[in-house]
């Protein structure tokens, strides 16, 4: 891919902004190519208080191994949480299978990019934080050190200042639902339009070969106003992510046991036969589509 051919100085993102986006915003596909196989680790911590409801604490798991071949090679993704939920996606060969955290893969022959969206996503931790704070990390220079053998730079990371738009953007009014937005819209939406990033620390360490983030650490708040939303909210996050196992081969192999590719049932009735249900006679299916419906993208991987 092009983007990884381009030179960027890891010594300049306390003092490029262009820089400094392109290396804390790079992708999986980017730092793949940049630096072959490779393992990624990232935990992140999430709590969530009000003044009138006990605190919500979750905490995040991301897993992630690169294998040669850059962007289009071998992986393996692991996506967990501390109740019982998660993610977990294999392409070998070219071939993708996915799973729930407790089931069991399937092949994904008519994937449409999936592989690639979670490849993406588990390794976007940084990005998602940043985003969060509304691209206010400001990066210090602390010098070089050395982190899994290679040359590294080292960043302090503070909360910078408020940044303003430079211009307005026109865009179409919003579509309401006609019975209004339910609760837990309109406190996810109040947060995400009236949040106020407060607090933010860290390091960060930039490889000096290949200018990918190789070690983040970082802790911040960002709160609600009172008078934005029903009641004061603040949501304190924390993140340790680091790229390891730099060069080595994981040797991926597909599951030993995987379901086949296949299509959601067309209707009420053919659900019914897959779980061994008998048909009423003489009655008819008023789920099945038309003879020319198009099938949903991905229906097959839900189970």
């Amino acid at each position: 891919m092009a983007s990884a051919a381009e030179k960027l100085a890891p010594e300049d993102v306390a003092d490029n902004p262009y820089v400094a986006r392109r290396i804390l915003g790079m992708e999986a596909a980017e730092m793949t190519e940049r630096l072959g196989p490779h393992a990624y680790k990232a935990k992140i911590d999430f709590e969530w208080t009000t003044q009138e409801t006990p605190p919500v604490r979750i905490s995040e798991t991301r897993t992630f191994r690169a294998g040669p071949g850059g962007v289009s090679g071998d992986f393996h993704g692991l996506l967990e949480n501390n109740r019982d939920q998660g993610l977990e996606v294999l392409r070998v060969g070219g071939k993708v299978f996915a799973r729930n955290r407790y089931g069991t893969f399937r092949q994904r022959l008519r994937d449409r990019g999936m592989g690639e969206r979670t490849r993406t996503e588990l390794t976007s931790a940084m990005r998602d934080m940043d985003a969060l704070f509304q691209g206010r990390i400001q990066l210090a220079p602390q010098g070089t050190v050395t982190y899994e053998g290679r040359t590294a730079w080292r960043y302090q990371v503070k909360l910078g200042p408020e940044a303003h738009p430079t211009g307005s953007r026109n865009l179409p009014s919003m579509l309401e639902p006609k019975n209004g937005r339910d609760e837990t819209t309109r406190r996810r939406l109040a947060f995400f339009e009236h949040r106020v990033p407060k607090s933010l620390e860290g390091e960060v360490l930039v490889d000096a070969a290949t200018s990918v983030v190789l070690k983040v650490r970082l802790d911040g708040n960002l709160s609600v106003p009172a008078d934005k939303t029903p009641e004061t909210a603040e949501l304190r996050m924390s993140l340790e992510s680091a790229v390891t196992e730099i060069g080595q081969d994981p040797k991926l192999q597909p599951p030993e046991k995987f379901l086949p590719d296949a299509d959601k049932p067309e209707g009420i009735a053919d659900a019914l036969d897959r779980f061994g249900i008998p048909r009423a006679k003489g009655g008819t299916d008023a789920g099945v589509p038309a003879a020319d419906a198009v099938p949903d993208e991905d229906e097959g991987d839900r189970q």
